[in-house]
């Protein structure tokens, strides 16, 4: 699941498992789904609906145009999810491996926590945790030995990343609870975290 094209295939099944689109409509809601920062090409969506048509798991068809469209008009390609494809994303939204708790992957996954089972979305907050506190760890050690050499700009630049990565660990700890809890919906009734990845 660390791979891009892994995060991508993810977010298109996902989406698609809700109903049909055609690529206009499929990238802007893609654009939901991986956030405001990742703008993503047709140049990279194309090539990645052509092979996850290839894989079996997606089919494209061309409606009949409108009967007020112009005569000849070839209507747009409408990609669908196929019975494989489904069964493919069962299969993606229930990894909860080390992969699922990165940058890269994890607000994707969060994105579709409403289709994952609840013992795995707990796996998958407890490992996010874990891992932003081993790099909170990492980053304050590595704060405090150069904090001398530092100018203020880069020190503030760090603080920055920190308060970021304590954000996000308290916005999960707030997550991981209600899940314990049982039964609540943690991707409704969570508050806003705006966690700020950050890689610091």
């Amino acid at each position: 699941m660390a791979a891009r094209s892994d995060v991508l295939t993810l977010a298109v099944l996902g989406l698609l498992h809700d109903a049909p689109m055609h690529g206009y409509e499929l990238r802007k809601q893609l654009a939901g789904v991986l956030g405001p920062f990742r703008a993503l090409s047709y140049g990279t969506l194309y090539p990645a609906l052509r092979r996850l048509t290839d894989s079996g798991w997606i089919t494209e068809a061309t409606p009949e145009p409108d009967d007020g469209s112009r005569a000849g008009r070839r209507g747009r390609i409408v990609y669908q999810l196929t019975a494989a494809g489904k069964e493919h994303f069962e299969t993606l939204v229930g990894d909860a491996g080390p992969a699922t708790w990165e940058d890269e992957s994890f607000g994707v996954r969060f994105a579709f926590f409403s289709r994952t089972a609840g013992d795995v979305r707990l796996r998958i907050l407890e490992g996010r945790k874990s891992r932003l506190e081993e790099r909170l760890d990492g980053a304050s050690r590595r704060m405090a030995r150069g904090r001398e050499r530092a100018d203020q700009y880069t020190l503030a630049l760090q603080q920055h990343g920190l308060e970021s990565v304590q954000r996000e660990v308290r916005w999960l700890a707030e997550l991981i609870d209600i899940e314990r809890q049982g039964g609540a919906d943690a991707s409704s009734t969570a508050p806003d975290p705006s966690p700020g990845r950050t890689t610091t």
